[in-house]
């Protein structure tokens, strides 16, 4: 059995306790314009050790660029990104890997044919021998792999398999145990369980929780209400490139959650308007 999420009691912790601790990311009034477009615009976030900040949104929320921001992919235009207390403008993905932030996307850019071995180590493989004799060290690959899946309590019998036959769920979670086994401080994750079924999402929300067990900040980038609520310690609400909404667990349930995903006010006018149609 892999791990299990953890209820809300247990994670959340006290603002004491967060206020005393340096934010692994902290994005403070960050905008982002495309020519005369607004992508973003003067949103918030912080990410702790060992907690799962959501950012939830419709498609044009503002969800894609936040990624790209925190992964190094583009700059931002105004306010502040904070790793570990200092402020930065990454300047690509490598410098985001390098400082210990691994994104995972929702397409996983996985080669399907290869071996599950071969795509955990895909851009970072081990070799043994020197010049000439110098080869890939397919053998600690394999061994690899197949402990560090099952750390993250992935019991995947055959490393050796195409990573094209494993589930949508299954490829998600080798992606996560490959960012924790190559030290990850921070883990973007991009719509894990859009895909999914309820049992495959179920799956996936589990390691989720594992790689925040493991003392990772996690970011779940979600449409799902009901899959952020399960996990999460905080949530930031995205709507056409703006914040509208900032809460820590405690400070929101998930029917209000949800309502305000849904639209909230807007959803009540609409409501009226139909029930009440001009005469």
């Amino acid at each position: 059995m892999g791990p299990q999420a953890r209820g809300g009691d247990e994670m959340t912790e006290t603002g004491t306790e967060t206020a005393e601790r340096t934010a692994l990311v902290e994005l403070d009034g960050v905008s982002k314009y495309y020519g005369n477009i607004r992508a973003l615009e003067d949103v918030s976030l912080v990410v702790h050790a060992g907690e799962i900040s959501c950012v939830l949104g419709d498609n044009g929320a503002g969800k894609s660029t936040l990624i790209k921001i925190i992964a190094g992919l583009h700059r931002h235009d105004s306010g502040s990104l904070r790793i570990e207390g200092d402020e930065t403008k990454l300047a690509n993905p490598r410098d985001a890997l390098d400082r210990g932030i691994a994104t995972v996307y929702q397409d996983l850019a996985v080669v399907p044919l290869m071996p599950v071995w071969r795509n955990f180590f895909l851009g970072s493989e081990p070799t043994r021998g020197s010049g000439p004799f110098k080869r890939m060290d397919v053998d600690l690959m394999r061994r690899t792999t197949h402990a560090e899946l099952l750390r993250m309590g992935i019991d995947l019998r055959d490393v050796d398999q195409p990573i094209g036959t494993l589930s949508g769920g299954e490829r998600q979670c080798v992606a996560i145990a490959r960012a924790v086994h190559f030290g990850a401080k921070v883990l973007v994750l991009d719509e894990p369980t859009a895909a999914l079924g309820v049992k495959q999402s179920g799956v996936v929300l589990k390691y989720v929780a594992a790689a925040r067990d493991a003392g990772l900040g996690v970011v779940l980038i979600t449409h799902n209400p009901h899959h952020a609520y399960l996990v999460g310690n905080r949530f930031v609400l995205l709507k056409r490139g703006t914040m509208f909404g900032s809460y820590a667990r405690d400070e929101i349930t998930l029917d209000e959650l949800t309502r305000q995903m849904a639209g909230g006010s807007e959803l009540d006018d609409l409501r009226h308007e139909l029930e009440n149609p001009p005469s």
